[in-house]
């Protein structure tokens, strides 16, 4: 009798509660996917949010296999799509997906460090690739936020580099601040 139990909990199939399956979509001339769970999906033009969310999901489900696997496709008004397909025979990836669903209805941030980590390195990235006329007229744009600061010469932000930003005193912390909140944007 104990066995009998066993082997009927073992060949039990979870359905997810939140994933969806795959549905063709409209106008849709691609691939069809009718025997896998849609999971989280990033464009051309995500934000950094959705592709910090899209990347460290997929690591928590386990990263790619044959059961787990990004979809890319063309799209006329973005360019592409790409999301995480996970086959219903996969009931660990099916079970974790679930999960991580269920925590973004309720916070929508998969890890809170490795998105901030991406944001930082892509504000760097964009600050270094600057020229010095570039950065100087970022401060300057900041500089006009405070009116109290416009006699504060800005011409010294050109020879920064990211980290120095982050490395301000007083009102030159202000800009400074200002210049790295408008970069996270």
């Amino acid at each position: 009798m104990a066995q009998e139990t066993e082997t009927a909990a073992e060949t039990e199939t979870y359905f997810p509660t939140r994933l969806k399956l795959w549905t063709m979509p409209p106008n849709y001339a691609g691939e069809v996917w009718p025997a896998f769970y849609v999971f989280l999906g990033q464009n051309r033009d995500s934000d950094s949010l959705t592709r910090s969310n899209f990347a460290e999901a997929l690591a928590a489900i386990g990263g790619e296999s044959e059961t787990v696997l990004i979809v890319h496709e063309g799209h006329w008004a973005c360019g592409w799509v790409e999301w995480i397909a996970i086959s219903q025979d996969d009931e660990a990836a099916l079970r974790a997906a679930d999960e991580i669903f269920e925590r973004l209805e309720d916070y929508p941030v998969v890890n809170e460090d490795a998105w901030s980590e991406l944001e930082f390195n892509e504000a760097s990235d964009y600050w270094e690739s600057l020229s010095p006329r570039e950065k100087v007229q970022l401060a300057i744009e900041a500089r006009r936020r405070y009116h109290w600061l416009d006699k504060l010469p800005v011409w010294r932000f050109g020879r920064f580099s990211y980290y120095d930003l982050g490395n301000q005193s007083g009102d030159w912390a202000t800009i400074a601040d200002s210049i790295q909140e408008s970069l996270r944007d």
